[in-house]
């Protein structure tokens, strides 16, 4: 799998601090060393998995030995997701030098053959243990495949055949959950990296002395020791939704219900409108055997259509709305007696774990289950969830949203029904929804300000949402990158490219082995020594690959890897690393500079629903009746604008009309705010900041070609005060309008805002 930009500088940031602290390792007791740490800072969706399993790669490749993983997680079904992404999924290329296996799998040959890196999975519970010999967890006990030592005494030691003891990275997803006493554990390995990925920065207390150490003696800071993602690329990049509608109810179980699958019809069609390969799935979240309305504890002796649980209304209520039982599953343990058995086609999974894998399989659309739903679902189609009040804590209720967030294809999309987590939460007191909505409001306005929120209260009969339909029909033109003239040129540089196959010198680059020397006996006073060795190889392919990556996105389709030469195996910091490097650079130039942005007026995209917040403004000549989250500028501007007799919209962030970009210098896409339709041309508005009219002049202003006959896209940015053609300022009053003019930017000033529209909507 492709890493996106900010993944990919994630991944590097641990990997080369890795590197570079391994060069001198703090020392510790007994012969050990002070571990790297390093925390991974990143929200619920941002591709934690992704990331870590990029930067033990990296580490693999930096390293002069080839490294064990210790991959830990809290949950058994996290660790049987992460082990069939590894192994089979979505994320085997990523680590394409590792044998992957559970741990308690893992046999001494396993450690002693180190022709390639060691992933061992495993969750929490395979090391929580106080009294390693008096328990009865197998990864302390010995004999394991016949080895002579227990499987943690050989993770201690964990030589190779000629003697060379292998790096140990310990990797903990969901890094808050790591106790004192695992950390105790997990120290007792010596591993030379402690590696946590958590959407907070908490420290087990073990660990303290350890960082005090690599602060004081390394001179690190708190910044030093953790990657943090940003959530605003997070969210740019489509990987999350980047609305939440929550909905309150203080009225019956079925006017909530009824809500939301009439929503969820909408999205669907939403969904089929755009082309969509997906289907919206909902969730529904209550305690399992309490009847509605009441705390009394459901009788299963009588007959199905009796039972009064909470899940069972809420599947009778969905069938009979309509909803295909098979679509339905029922996860929590519902009880039933053989005398009063359920339907056949009540799906019910009530094993946990046990029936886990089942329930994937079935690929159910609406999901009525208890708050222990196993840790690791989470759908990117999930778009819907109801919630019972009484579930429990407002911390679970911001839990459940965790899990909604992920966006479908990983794309946000121009109707934003599609780009909204939608959630429907029942409550008996007007007090206990807004206590609710407050939590979620702190925590969220925290962990992710960049999303934005809506609330309302659902009454009887009706609801207020968060969307606005389109009040007539409007498109916009596909804009693409048009890369065939770069095909030739590109094919001769890697045509080209020097093979490595057969070299032996220039493929070669310096590394470092740490040898620990102690007396024995002592605690202090060891000696840790160095030797040049070398880094581990890796293939020509994987360097180019992620090197053209980060520097043009998309260029890596144009390029034939599949051949021999790209097979050649080069250590990480050699001479043909560099080479390789160049070349994906100069593929990248030429790339830009060949490529063409172009729009094809056949080829459209139907303006479908905006967002709107609590502070929406009312037009009356725009595609929808309101708008929102404008800054003073934008307002006065958009008011102007319908005071004239054109059709216009405000074009959401990452919405309907995108225009990609290509000098790979900021943003990779342009979202003009404003969206003119003329009988002759389409009119892109892009109202700018003083600070930033300099840089997106230049970036943003060009001409769009057409694939075919139709009307012309032509680009405008707008900007408070007047400029000349230096882009200096020369008055404070006024505006300026720039545009392109006989393939330059050339700036238009005017006095009023009025005639700086005028001129926006010429055609020229």
């Amino acid at each position: 799998m492709d890493l996106m930009k900010f993944q990919i500088q994630a991944s590097e940031t641990i990997a080369e601090r890795y590197s570079k602290y391994m060069e001198e390792p703090l020392p510790g007791l007994r012969g050990k060393f002070v571990p790297f740490y390093q925390n991974l800072s990143a929200i619920t969706g941002a591709g934690k998995t992704l990331i870590l399993a990029d930067t033990i790669e990296q580490i693999r490749a930096y390293s002069s030995t080839q490294p064990i993983v210790l991959w830990l997680s809290k949950g058994k079904v996290i660790v049987s997701q992460t082990i069939e992404n590894f192994t089979t999924g979505k994320y085997v290329d990523n680590i394409p030098n590792y044998l992957v296996k559970p741990l308690l799998d893992c046999k001494e040959s396993d450690l002693l053959d180190d022709a390639q890196g060691l992933l061992l999975i495993a969750t929490v519970g395979k090391i929580n243990q106080k009294d390693k010999e008096g328990g009865d967890r197998r990864v302390f006990q010995t004999g394991i495949d016949n080895a002579n030592n227990s499987l943690w005494e050989m993770l201690k030691t964990r030589k190779n055949y000629q003697g060379i003891k292998r790096y140990l990275i310990v990797v903990y997803d969901e890094g808050h959950n790591l106790s004192d006493q695992q950390t105790r554990l997990l120290l007792d390995l010596n591993p030379s990296a402690l590696i946590a990925a958590s959407a907070t920065t908490k420290v087990p207390k073990e660990l303290e002395w350890y960082i005090a150490r690599l602060k004081k003696e390394k001179g690190l800071k708190d910044s030093d020791l953790i990657t943090a993602v940003s959530n605003k690329q997070v969210v740019k990049s489509g990987l999350i939704k980047k609305y939440i509608s929550i909905g309150g109810y203080m009225t019956p179980m079925e006017i909530a219900i009824h809500n939301l699958l009439e929503d969820f019809k909408a999205s669907e069609q939403a969904i089929n409108d755009l082309g969509g390969d997906f289907l919206p799935k909902a969730i529904y979240v209550c305690n399992t055997n309490m009847l509605l309305e009441t705390s009394t504890v459901d009788n299963p002796l009588v007959p199905f259509e009796e039972r009064e649980a909470r899940p069972i209304k809420i599947w009778k209520y969905l069938v009979n709305e309509g909803v295909n039982p098979n679509e339905i599953a029922v996860y929590c343990n519902l009880k039933f007696d053989k005398r009063f058995p359920k339907p056949q086609d009540f799906n019910l999974f009530s094993g946990g774990d046990n029936d886990y894998e089942e329930f994937l399989a079935g690929n159910y659309r609406h999901i009525i289950f208890n708050q222990s739903l196993q840790e690791g679902w989470d759908d990117p189609s999930c778009y819907f969830a109801y919630i019972d009040k009484d579930m429990g804590s407002n911390t679970q209720v911001t839990q459940v949203i965790g899990r909604v967030l992920r966006q479908p294809k990983a794309k946000h999309y121009a109707d934003d029904k599609l780009n909204m987590a939608n959630f429907y939460i029942k409550t008996d007191e007007k007090d206990v929804f807004k206590s609710i909505l407050e939590d979620i409001r702190k925590t969220l306005s925290i962990d992710i300000p960049e999303i934005t929120i809506s609330y309302h209260i659902g009454k009887s009969g009706g609801k207020n949402r968060p969307t606005v339909s389109p009040l007539v029909e409007a498109e916009v033109p596909d804009i693409i990158i048009n890369s065939e003239k770069a095909m030739p040129e590109i094919k001769d540089v890697i045509d080209k490219m020097m093979d490595y196959s057969a070299d032996s010198y220039n493929t070669v680059g310096a590394g470092n082995q740490i040898q620990v020397i102690a007396e024995v006996g002592h605690y202090l006073g060891e000696e840790i020594s160095y030797k040049t060795t070398h880094s581990n190889p890796v293939t020509v392919r994987w360097i180019f690959k992620r090197e053209l990556n980060k520097l043009a996105k998309n260029a890596i389709t144009l390029c034939d890897i599949s051949t021999k030469k790209f097979d050649a195996l080069i250590e990480y910091n050699s001479n043909a690393a560099s080479y390789i490097k160049n070349e994906a650079k100069k593929i990248a130039d030429i790339y830009r500079r060949n490529s063409v942005i172009m729009q094809n007026p056949l080829d459209v995209i139907p303006i479908g629903e905006v967002f709107i917040s609590d502070d929406s403004k009312d037009f009356k000549n725009a595609v929808h009746s309101s708008y929102s989250d404008f800054n003073n500028f934008e307002l006065e501007f958009a008011r102007e604008l319908d005071s004239r007799n054109v059709l216009w919209m405000r074009n959401p962030v990452n919405g309907f009309l995108k225009i990609p970009l290509l000098d790979g210098k900021g943003t990779d896409t342009f979202n003009p705010d404003f969206i003119v339709w003329k009988d002759e041309a389409i009119i892109a508005l892009d109202t700018k900041g003083n600070h930033l009219i300099a840089e997106d002049s230049n970036r943003k202003l060009f001409c769009i070609e057409k694939a075919c006959e139709g009307k012309e896209l032509i680009v405008k940015l707008i900007s408070e005060k007047r400029y000349n053609e230096r882009q200096e300022v020369i008055d404070t009053t006024g505006y300026t309008v720039w545009m392109i003019k006989q393939g330059n930017v050339s700036p238009i000033t005017c006095s009023t805002l009025k005639e700086a529209v005028n001129i926006c909507l010429d055609n020229y």
